[in-house]
């Protein structure tokens, strides 16, 4: 398959994921948690966070391909095209399991979300898992896609993300994020989506952010520890 073929239907699962696997997680998370505002920074973090351990994933997977090849084409002009072909044609060789382990264990330590969790986001999953494989086989693309960057209080991008129906069309800051963006290199091929509300300072926004910070900092030594740990593994 081409890598355009690829990309499009790459593209189309991404898609259905967010109209309808995205959905769906919100429903069993709505089981257990009454605010839809949470529900869906928990989803939205999800997918963050698989497409983080997927690229993370997939670079330690083409670094034992390389290994793996070295002695048989070592010093070849085409080396990296064969590294390229053989991981195209063994995508199925990824642990997705293992990468919905590490999203778990990265939601579960995200200020973001409530501390202790309301859910157990094992819940999630099959969703986690459907991201994961959407985000490793992007990176096998010439050029990778990845998602943009999103923050809680940064001023709307009408070219990267959607206001969800629910919004203040007026507001100019993003209160919280429903859905990334997707990018190809600079450009934006898939739009996210955001909710946008007025009624909150941008002090208070920055206020909110630095202490989600601290927290982070706070617990990613023990969460580097744990990935890297599994990440190394052959």
């Amino acid at each position: 398959m081409s890598n355009v073929a690829r990309k499009a239907a790459l593209l189309s699962r991404f898609s259905d994921a967010y109209s309808q696997a995205r959905l769906d997680a919100q429903c069993l998370l709505r089981r257990c948690i009454d605010k839809a505002e949470t529900v869906q920074r928990i989803i939205y973090i999800a997918t963050v966070e698989a497409f983080h351990v997927a690229k993370m994933a997939f670079r330690h997977f083409k670094i034992r391909v390389r290994k793996s090849l070295t002695p048989s084409l070592a010093g070849s002009s085409n080396f990296e095209d064969a590294v390229s072909d053989y991981i195209i044609c063994h995508l199925d060789l990824y642990d997705s399991q293992s990468s919905v382990h590490d999203v778990i264990r990265a939601m579960n330590v995200n200020p973001k979300i409530s501390f202790p969790p309301e859910v157990d986001f094992c819940l999630l999953s099959e969703f986690i898992q459907e991201i994961c494989c959407i985000a490793f086989a992007m990176q096998a693309l010439d050029p990778p896609l990845d998602i943009a960057f999103g923050a809680d209080g940064e001023i709307f991008n009408d070219c990267k993300y959607r206001r969800s129906y629910d919004s203040d069309f007026t507001a100019p800051l993003v209160l919280y994020h429903v859905w990334p963006a997707l990018m190809e290199n600079d450009c934006v091929i898939m739009k996210g989506e955001a909710v946008t509300k007025r009624g909150v300072s941008f002090s208070e926004f920055r206020e909110h952010l630095l202490l989600q910070h601290a927290l982070y900092r706070m617990f990613l030594p023990f969460l580097m520890d744990a990935r890297f740990a599994g990440g190394i593994q052959t």
